[in-house]
């Protein structure tokens, strides 16, 4: 039965190597580049606030949790996407080791995660640059502002500001992925300009008084502000969906993915540990904007307004890297007779799956545009740390069937690490709440549904 078989490692790097695919174009720094996009955008200049009012000045130490977790799943991904650079990501390795049943479980799992992702930043971009413009003494009108009942006495019907976000991003990665990560590239390096601009100015007015008690709700407090802040982490893995289309995939692939984590994590630390020294956390609750206010609060007002254009544009560069991840996943499904031929399809001219890019694009831009952003944000954490602890057990599951397989990685202390990875990410989800849990188990039972409807029939090894 096709429910429980494996693809052929040997035959899906062949297929990855055919010519008339997608593009060869990625190198080491791209991919670096892409991964800090993907990471550093709503979690720095959101999360923090919410972040700092559970735990306290111990965010820091949440940061760390969840970068670790990571980490041991980052080793993980490493490995396999040197071993097969094929598209698609933990959807594609499950496949290789763990069946047909479990890739196309955590390909719909992503299909959420990836999907909502991008929704919720294109919200969060949009009060961003509606702040932004405010301050040139331009206001939209407030029905074109947020989704229908998100603003509790106003009347709004669309958020016009997230859909055009989506669309123009769409449209820049349906021309080509050179030329998105070269946008993404200039972005990133601007927005990161940005932080480190607030780290300069910011560490003059820390407060060391402000950091007692570390610990004001115990270590409960900062594993729950762990396994919310967690969301800042989300995007590394959308390194991997690039594989087909990296240079040298055994080489750069690992750089890409452990070398944006680790820079992404240094970078959290400090500016948490910097917003908490400026600001008692008390005070940001509530608040969607915690860096900015910092440098109010400590009478920087003309950094601010830098911070606030760096956060536009660090949300940018999330929505186009997780999109993009978010279509090749559908490409590699579709490959395989999951999901419709029509997705797969290469357009002739720009090499990029010009279809399903824009079928994203204009879906989850509908989304983003009528949905509000606490409903889109509750599936997205879950979603990854059981995509994480996936891929950790398949990496143990590969080691046994295929010790023969050249790997150009290795996830170092196997199977202790791909363990560790597992028990952090569940540890993590345990912090989730009961709602989330059981929006989960829905659309994963819709999946099941979907998968013996249509996937199983037309899948290329039925």
């Amino acid at each position: 039965m096709s429910l429980f078989r494996t693809k052929n490692l040997d035959d899906m790097i062949a297929t990855s190597r055919k010519p008339g695919g997608l593009a060869k174009v990625l190198g080491p720094f791209d991919l670096i580049l892409m991964g800090i996009g993907a990471i550093v955008g709503t979690g720095i200049f959101v999360l923090t606030g919410t972040g700092a009012v559970t735990a306290g000045p111990a965010l820091t130490l949440s940061f760390i949790v969840a970068a670790v977790a990571c980490g041991f799943a980052a080793l993980c991904y490493a490995e396999f996407a040197s071993t097969v650079p094929v598209a698609g990501s933990i959807y594609t390795y499950s496949y290789a080791t763990l069946g047909e049943l479990a890739a196309w479980m955590i390909g719909w799992d992503l299909l959420l995660e990836y999907g909502l992702a991008t929704s919720a930043v294109s919200v969060g971009w949009s009060g961003y640059f509606q702040s932004l413009i405010s301050g040139f003494g331009i206001h939209l009108p407030v029905q074109l502002t947020a989704a229908p009942g998100a603003l509790p006495g106003v009347t709004t019907w669309i958020n016009l500001p997230a859909l055009c976000i989506m669309l123009i991003l769409t449209a820049m990665l349906s021309w080509g992925v050179r030329e998105s990560a070269r946008l993404n590239n200039i972005m990133v390096a601007i927005k990161i300009g940005v932080v480190l601009l607030f780290i300069a100015v910011g560490s003059r007015h820390v407060q060391p008084a402000n950091w007692q008690p570390f610990l004001p709700y115990g270590y409960n407090g900062m594993l729950s502000a762990a396994a919310l802040v967690f969301f800042a982490f989300i995007g590394f893995d959308a390194v991997t969906s690039a594989a087909e289309e990296v240079k040298r995939p055994e080489r750069d692939l690992p750089i890409g993915i452990i070398g944006s984590l680790a820079a992404c994590t240094v970078l959290y630390v400090v500016v948490s540990a910097i917003m908490t020294g400026i600001v008692p956390y008390q005070q940001f609750l509530g608040v969607d904007h915690p860096v900015s206010l910092a440098l109010k609060y400590a009478g920087e007002n003309w950094v601010a307004g830098f911070v606030d254009l760096g956060a536009i544009l660090g949300m940018t560069t999330v929505i186009l890297v997780m999109a993009y991840g978010q279509t090749r996943i559908i490409f590699a499904m579709s490959r395989d007779g999951l999901l419709p031929k029509r997705l797969s399809t290469v357009h002739p001219r720009f090499h990029t799956p010009f279809f399903a890019t824009w079928l994203v694009g204009i879906v989850f831009g509908l989304i983003a545009a009528v949905v509000p952003l606490n409903v889109l944000t509750e599936l997205i954490n879950i979603g990854t740390l059981a995509a994480f602890s996936l891929v950790s057990i398949a990496v143990v599951i590969l080691r046994k069937k295929r010790p023969d397989l050249k790997r150009a990685f290795r996830c170092p202390g196997v199977p202790v690490i791909p363990a560790l990875a597992v028990i952090f990410c569940v540890m993590l989800m345990t912090y989730l709440s009961w709602f989330t849990w059981v929006a989960f188990v829905i659309w994963l039972a819709i999946g099941l549904v979907v998968y013996f409807g249509y996937a199983r029939k037309h899948s290329l090894l039925n």
